[in-house]
């Protein structure tokens, strides 16, 4: 697990994170374009989510944090994603906040 970094919010200002599932991801690279920080192509072509440090995280269901700043960024990668891959849920209860499985 990566050292915390700066906690983000949502409106309620529950910390957010996020995660790619593979198995669904198009390879279109949207998500790399809207948030460069937390998105990037791999060689397989799919996209994944990046460490604070900017390691690739490729295991399954790997999340990183959201960053503040990058927010809306993230949420847009996520509305804007041909394969509805990307998943923002909060990190207390684990519930999707933004992505093909929010409500």
């Amino acid at each position: 697990m990566t050292a915390q970094h700066e906690v983000p919010t949502e409106g309620g200002g529950e910390a957010l994170e996020v995660w790619i599932d593979q198995d669904l991801c198009t390879g279109d690279g949207i998500c790399a374009q809207y948030a460069p920080e937390v998105f990037e192509l791999d060689i397989d072509g799919l996209a994944y989510v990046k460490s604070g440090d900017d390691e690739l995280l490729q295991e399954p269901g790997a999340t990183t944090p959201v960053p503040l700043p990058l927010l809306r960024d993230v949420v847009d990668s996520a509305k804007e994603c041909p394969g509805d891959c990307i998943h923002v849920r909060r990190v207390s209860d684990r519930v999707e906040v933004y992505g093909p499985d929010a409500e």
